[in-house]
């Protein structure tokens, strides 16, 4: 991913409420299969990581990215931003 595509993503999750939060269980399978769900419907997704959450929210995005296939696009505090390709058919976010 360009820098000009990940400025792009970071533009659209701006204005995005979380979908999904992390806390003190961390990721457990069923989260991990839930964000998978939803990347696979929206491809940009926002996550909160709730204050109970005693791992490090940049370590959890790189395993969350690692276990769905997707790409970290930020994380700024306890949000974390990922983005995974739609299908060809199925694309709703064109990248620049």
């Amino acid at each position: 991913m360009t820098s000009k595509q990940r400025a792009y993503l970071k533009s659209l999750a701006m204005t995005m409420d979380p979908i999904l939060q992390i806390g003190k269980s961390s990721l457990t399978p069923e989260f991990t299969q839930s964000a998978a769900e939803a990347l696979e419907a929206r491809e940009l997704i926002k996550i909160s990581v709730l204050q109970n959450c005693m791992d490090d929210p940049r370590q959890m995005a790189q395993v969350l990215a690692e276990r769905t296939g997707a790409q970290v696009v930020q994380v700024i505090g306890k949000k974390i931003v990922l983005y995974k390709e739609g299908k060809k058919d199925k694309k709703k976010i064109v990248l620049p």
